[in-house]
């Protein structure tokens, strides 16, 4: 199972960028998603990140993603279809030939379009998201969050979630073959999966516990609560982070003119 979430390692662009620069883009990136309404410049911004991806040699972790994101895709165009009709009706989720309830649900046009359009704002900031997690070290990025002026408290609750997802994913999985691999067999279908959550949650929930309170004294150990903290790495803009922050004000920008030129007037 590919971990989700999980730093990985590289020289690539993205990685040599400071984390300011990656947080400034990702910000954009949800700004632009959020406020654009047609498909054209939602899909360029989508297709944008992942030419980007692809020449910074870290599109596998975002392809690894589309599974999750075709099912979201989905089951949003099934969602606005029953609940949306406006535009042109073009079918029926049921058959009018089916007995009785034929021709029920209908398909419009803005239903699908609408859908479409909220499936490429997830995969927009899904990217950009992905993009900066498996490109920065989990401690920078906290530095660059308390540079921010974000509490650190904030910060750390941060930095364990980024920690843990990666950490509970694997020790699932781990627990699910050590079921297995004693015999245990829940069985097929729907009933087999329901079956199998129990023998992974539990002992991974307790898992989860006892590494949250060994967690704490070691967040106290290492004087998580003293006034003053320094810090190792020079985290400062360079001339490449200043280049990357200009690039993307000015692709931010190009983007909106191209979203008012595509808007009907």
């Amino acid at each position: 199972m590919p971990e989700i979430m999980q730093y990985v390692p590289g020289t690539s662009l993205f990685h040599g960028l400071n984390p300011l620069a990656k947080l400034l883009m990702v910000a954009l990136v949800a700004i632009l998603a959020i406020t654009t309404n047609s498909l054209l410049p939602l899909g360029l911004l989508v297709a944008a990140l992942l030419l980007a991806a692809v020449a910074t040699h870290l599109a596998r972790p975002l392809v690894r993603q589309l599974p999750l994101l075709v099912s979201l895709t989905v089951s949003l165009l099934l969602l606005t279809m029953l609940t949306m009709q406006d535009g042109e009706t073009i079918g029926f989720l049921i058959p009018a030939a089916v007995p009785v309830i034929g021709g029920a649900f209908p398909v419009t046009t803005g239903a699908i379009e609408f859908g479409l359009l909220l499936s490429l704002r997830f995969f927009a900031m899904l990217f950009a998201f992905q993009l900066l997690v498996i490109s920065t070290m989990p401690h920078d990025l906290v530095h660059a969050l308390q540079r921010l002026r974000m509490p650190a408290d904030y910060a750390l609750i941060f930095l364990i979630a980024l920690r843990f997802i990666p950490s509970l994913q694997l020790e699932g999985q781990r627990i699910r073959e050590a079921q297995l691999a004693r015999g245990y067999n829940p069985g097929k279908g729907v009933r087999g999966v329901v079956r199998t959550l129990a023998p992974i949650v539990v002992p991974l929930v307790s898992n989860s516990l006892g590494k949250a309170n060994v967690l704490g004294l070691t967040i106290d150990l290492r004087g998580y609560r003293a006034p003053r903290r320094v810090s190792l790495r020079d985290r400062s803009l360079r001339r490449g982070d200043v280049a990357a922050i200009a690039f993307l004000l000015v692709s931010s920008g190009l983007y909106v003119v191209l979203c008012r030129a595509v808007l009907p007037t």
